[in-house]
């Protein structure tokens, strides 16, 4: 049995992460951020078009399944926890995935090109499907179309340049106001920004994955904290509404 703090020192704990976590992210692009994205934006240019296909088509599949599908199971929203209570399970489930993704990681990896592209799809379906796991975790209703996209703007906020993270953190702190000016019939997202960032954001670490010999360490170290750092992200979103979070 967890030994339970009590419930308003671990929310002052969970608030005075939150505004570090804040602080940290919200930060104007430095000359770094610019110059890996020249960097990226040079490696894009001499990626094999069918790299970029293959990529573009599963990023493109998972955000329109993610949306509308039912591919993804929809698990039950816990209820009647405290903070610490569900973020003990949170945890769990990070670990738990972080360790999933980073055997897929080490097996396609260890495969050269081939099986390297394989883990695209892979890898994002992981990171899906852990997201949904952990709404659940902090109460929420994955069936909702709102909550999916809520999902998705985590997503974006984690592989993304520093530029487009600021946006979506700005968006996510209105959340409220954002999707009360959602049309009623919502048909799409911008997957084509939402590719590109992400794409972006991988391709220096990823497509080492897919040199033979070294690809199996590169994918299962990559693989595992990648999935780290988006599961810390989506624990620091789900606080920032759990605090009803005011700029």
């Amino acid at each position: 049995m967890p030994q339970y703090l009590s419930t308003s020192y671990y929310n002052d704990i969970a608030y005075a992460e939150l505004n570090g976590w804040l602080a940290k992210t919200r930060k104007k692009p430095g000359f770094v951020s610019k110059l890996t994205k020249s960097t990226q934006e040079g490696i894009n240019s001499i990626i094999p078009e069918k790299v970029h296909q293959v990529i573009t088509y599963a990023i493109e599949k998972m955000v329109k399944g993610v949306l509308f599908g039912t591919k993804y199971i929809t698990p039950t929203p816990l209820q009647s926890m405290t903070l610490e209570e569900r973020e003990i399970k949170v945890k769990k489930i990070i670990k738990l995935y972080q360790k999933t993704a980073s055997a897929e990681g080490a097996i396609t990896g260890a495969g050269g090109i081939l099986l390297g592209l394989a883990d695209f799809p892979a890898f994002l379906t992981i990171k899906m499907k852990m997201l949904f796991e952990i709404a659940a975790a902090y109460g929420y209703d994955v069936k909702k179309f709102e909550e999916r996209l809520y999902l998705l703007y985590i997503f974006k906020l984690t592989f993304s340049s520093q530029g487009s993270r600021n946006q979506t953190l700005l968006l996510l702190e209105n959340w409220d106001d954002y999707i009360s000016k959602l049309p009623a019939d919502v048909s799409d997202f911008d997957w084509r920004d939402f590719q590109l960032e992400y794409r972006d954001y991988l391709d220096l670490v990823k497509l080492a994955q897919l040199i033979p010999i070294i690809g199996a360490g590169v994918g299962a170290v990559a693989n595992y904290q990648l999935a780290n750092k988006l599961g810390q992200n989506a624990m620091q979103c789900y606080r920032l509404r759990h605090f009803d979070w005011e700029i």
